[in-house]
């Protein structure tokens, strides 16, 4: 029995040594590597959050630009039809290309599928010199609301609109659209058609 007793010993030893590890140091490496995970998501939250202030920043200094582009979309296609406004724009281009003859027939906005944006059909004719027309063509395309012309049409002009010709002289008859972010009036739309809109002349 004396020489068993060391050997008893030794492994009551062993086995005490692997309780302590299994009981004192696994958890205490458990608890190390969910420390080290927690530093890792706070590091990486860290690193997300530096990304968004760096983006917030970028967006701050962009801020002036950004502010004078969304003014400048608001007026290429603004959030009311604005016929009134339209037609002085038109018949300030007219005026400054001295065209001879002028006219402008809005129709009721028509409310695009997309329901984000109406568009606004209308005819404009004009009657002049081939320079006139020229720039007046220009005034047109860089007007300050965005303008799409689908059709075109060119012939001899007439005296002020009248069957008389004019020698020299131009008529030009243009099919153009205008746009607005109102979708409340026209065809399609909520409350739905307005009627029609008179033909504006001028001269």
């Amino acid at each position: 029995m004396s020489k068993r007793a060391p050997l008893i010993a030794g492994a009551v030893s062993i086995v005490i040594a692997l309780l302590a590890v299994f009981l004192l140091v696994v958890p205490k490496m458990n608890e190390v590597t969910e420390a080290e995970e927690q530093l890792q998501g706070a590091q990486d939250e860290e690193i997300a959050l530096e990304a968004q202030l760096r983006a917030l920043q970028q967006a701050q200094d962009a801020a002036p630009e950004t502010e004078a582009e969304i003014a400048r979309i608001e007026d290429e296609v603004p959030p009311t039809a604005d016929l009134p406004g339209l037609f002085l724009l038109l018949q300030g281009a007219a005026d400054q290309a001295a065209v001879d003859f002028f006219s402008f027939t809005p129709g009721g906005p028509v409310a695009d599928a997309s329901g984000s944006f109406s568009t606004i059909p209308s005819q404009v004719l004009v009657t002049g010199g081939y320079f006139s027309i020229d720039e007046f063509l220009f005034l047109l395309e860089t007007l300050p609301r965005a303008a799409k012309v689908t059709t075109i049409a060119v012939a001899p002009g007439s005296d002020g609109g009248s069957s008389t010709s004019t020698s020299g002289a131009l008529q030009l008859q243009l099919s153009v659209e205008f746009y607005t972010t109102d979708v409340s009036a026209g065809p399609g739309s909520i409350p739905g058609p307005t009627g029609g809109v008179p033909t504006v002349p001028g001269a």
